[in-house]
């Protein structure tokens, strides 16, 4: 009898892998380790975070341009109106006129809510009456560039008097002539 009859089957070959066959198999095997190792360097990241990460949304990590950033930080600390104000110190020529601004400066600005008072300080004592004229007229156009009520009050200070000396002409406690400097 042969082999086709229902006779005792003897061991299957099993065909030896050849080249092509050996390189697939290994470059799987490859690949399997590969998403392994990735899986497990991305648990460790995303414990490392505290299971947050960032993914096709935006959130608070995601990297922003400067201008973006300063405006996001300035919002966050609240630093709007003192930056504000500041950007009225660099354009003071602008905002009072040449003439003015050669005259007066703005020297600080005080923030605090019941007060908000920007203190400017002249070089003659004719400009610091000048400026006086034009405080209410100064306010209001600083506060229409500003935003309502951020300029309450300009403080005019006059010109600083020469520095006081002490010699035998000057007679002890004296404050020199007063009416000339402020």
């Amino acid at each position: 009898m042969s082999g086709e009859s229902g006779g005792a089957v003897g061991p299957r070959r099993v065909p030896e892998a050849s080249g092509v066959d050996l390189a697939r198999q290994a470059l799987a095997a490859a690949k399997e380790q590969a998403r392994a190792r990735g899986a497990a360097a991305q648990q460790k990241k995303q414990a490392r975070r505290g299971g947050l990460r960032s993914g096709a949304r935006a959130d608070g990590r995601d990297p922003l341009q400067l201008g973006a950033a300063l405006e996001r930080l300035k919002t966050e600390r609240g630093w709007e109106m003192p930056m504000a104000v500041g950007g009225v110190m660099g354009r003071w020529p602008e905002i009072v006129g040449d003439d003015l601004a050669k005259h007066c400066v703005p020297l600080r600005y005080d923030d605090d809510p019941a007060e908000r008072v920007l203190t400017v300080q002249c070089d003659s004592t004719a400009w610091a009456t000048q400026l006086r004229l034009l405080a209410p007229q100064l306010v209001a156009r600083l506060n229409a560039d500003l935003g309502q009520g951020t300029v309450r009050l300009i403080k005019v200070l006059g010109p600083g008097g020469p520095a006081r000396r002490f010699g035998p002409l000057r007679a002890p406690g004296s404050t020199g002539p007063g009416d000339t400097y402020g």
